[in-house]
């Protein structure tokens, strides 16, 4: 049957009646699928900016203790980024099936995926958090930090390694949630988490209300505290209050090996991708490393505010992940191919207006950061290089959701292998390295990473043989 041949006739039952997770109309037409994808990526997408919004008020914050603060914080989270990657085969296995299991109303099969995750994400954080915190200068050394920069920076790992094993219950929890289709239990968890963490940083960084002035060690602090309070909120919830998937401790978490392999046979592929993404972050880190350390400085800010155009991109696809996947639950694959269509034109109409706003006002953010003018004037030229590419970056956060619902998890991964290191690192070297371009040449092969990543997940999306595939 065709998309356009029958619409729901109450459009109330669809958008404020029973949860589009119990309940899903035959067929719907392109006004009902944008509400049912805006009101999914509505909390991602005030989630992802409030993310961003604190990112760049640590930012500010920390800014005012110099570049090599700077420096020391983002030569952490990249490498942290690169071992937490692997988790990220549990929580895209998760979401998928999850959404899946909703999707065709399974809801004991999608209950042992959860248990199952839990599980895995509290072993896996407890075995890292020991590792981050004895081999942070080792660490550090090879991202080639300076003698500055590498004390700061263990420092700053070592406070938040005692985080990890929330931050990653945290994924957990919040891919079962996204995947049950809720989306606004994370957005809470987040703006709450996200004030303890900017209030923490107020008074550990600077020394207030009577506490000692800690720098970058007391950042790294409150951004523990906030990773634990966010994970308490999303287990109250998973356990305590009436939801798609209330959960209890009462249930069975031996391992199930059965579900195990088919989490991770979605997920491995993901965490390859970002693995892969990370390693050519960090190579690609260690590339603008050699500019100095203003250049590296300038490069943390004006990432930090590209933050504000790449995350709708990110909480659109959160949304296309879910409705993809309990769409093909429902056995209805031209419906999650149209959802996915209509989403992707939602988030590029949002990543417009934050375009629109780094490339005409990224001069002025960047003053929020620092003084400096030729960090201001440095930041300003890579933030316009990046506006530029909007529609090519959300089109590969977007469509890459859409796949990763599916179970499709093999094409991001491709793409990212020939964006990440056929683009961004290789053309980064030639650009810095050869032709002597600086920041801008670095920022270039940013871009030229987005827009060919983007004609890969594009050609896979328009090929179809995602909505056949088998999880």
């Amino acid at each position: 049957m065709k998309l356009e041949e029958k619409v729901v006739e109450n459009e109330e039952d669809f958008l404020e009646g029973e949860d589009f997770n119990t309940i899903l109309p035959e067929i719907l037409d392109k006004k009902h699928i944008r509400s049912k994808a805006f009101s999914l990526s509505l909390p991602a997408l005030l989630n992802m900016f409030l993310i961003s919004f604190v990112g760049m008020v640590d930012m500010i914050m920390v800014g005012r203790l110099g570049p090599a603060a700077i420096s020391a914080i983002g030569m952490v989270n990249q490498p942290v980024l690169l071992i937490i990657s692997v988790f990220m085969a549990l929580t895209v296995g998760t979401t998928a099936l999850v959404a899946r299991f909703i999707g065709a109303k399974d809801i004991d099969s999608a209950k042992d995926v959860a248990r199952q995750s839990i599980v895995v994400s509290i072993f896996f954080g407890i075995v890292l958090l020991p590792l981050l915190y004895i081999f942070a200068p080792q660490i550090e050394r090879a991202m080639g930090a300076d003698p500055e920069v590498l004390v700061l920076g263990v420092a700053y790992m070592r406070m938040i390694a005692l985080g990890t094993p929330f931050n990653v219950l945290a994924m957990a929890l919040g891919a079962i949630l996204r995947g049950s289709g809720d989306m606004k239990t994370p957005l809470i968890a987040d703006i709450v988490a996200n004030l303890s963490n900017i209030l923490g940083n107020y008074i550990l960084i600077f020394g207030k209300l009577g506490a000692p002035a800690l720098g970058v060690a007391g950042a790294g602090i409150a951004t523990s505290i906030a990773r634990f309070v966010a994970s308490a909120i999303l287990f109250y919830v998973l356990y305590r209050e009436k939801t798609v998937l209330k959960l209890s401790l009462k249930e069975s978490y031996r391992p199930n090996f059965s579900t195990l392999k088919r989490i991770f046979n979605i997920g491995i592929p993901s965490a390859l991708e970002q693995f892969v993404l990370r390693a050519g972050q960090l190579t690609f880190v260690r590339i603008v490393a050699e500019l100095g350390t203003i250049a590296f400085a300038t490069h943390q800010i004006a990432m930090n505010i590209q933050s504000l155009s790449f995350m709708p991109g990110q909480a659109f696809s959160m949304a296309a992940t879910t409705l993809v996947g309990q769409l093909l639950g429902a056995d209805k694959p031209d419906i999650a191919e149209e959802s996915a269509r209509q989403t992707r034109l939602l988030g590029m109409i949002v990543s417009g207006i934050s375009a629109f706003t780094i490339f005409f006002f990224g001069k002025y953010i960047t003053m929020l950061y620092t003084n400096d003018s030729a960090i201001i004037e440095q930041s300003r030229i890579c933030l316009r290089i990046i506006a530029l590419i909007q529609p090519a970056q959300s089109t590969q956060f977007i469509l890459a959701g859409a796949l990763r619902g599916a179970g499709d998890t093999r094409f991001p991964l491709y793409s990212t292998i020939i964006g990440i290191w056929g683009m961004r690192v290789a053309m980064a070297y030639l650009f810095v390295m050869t032709f002597g371009w600086g920041l801008t040449g670095a920022w270039l092969a940013i871009a030229l990473d987005q827009i060919v990543r983007a004609m890969v997940i594009y050609s896979r999306f328009k090929s179809g043989k995602w909505k056949y595939f088998r999880i």
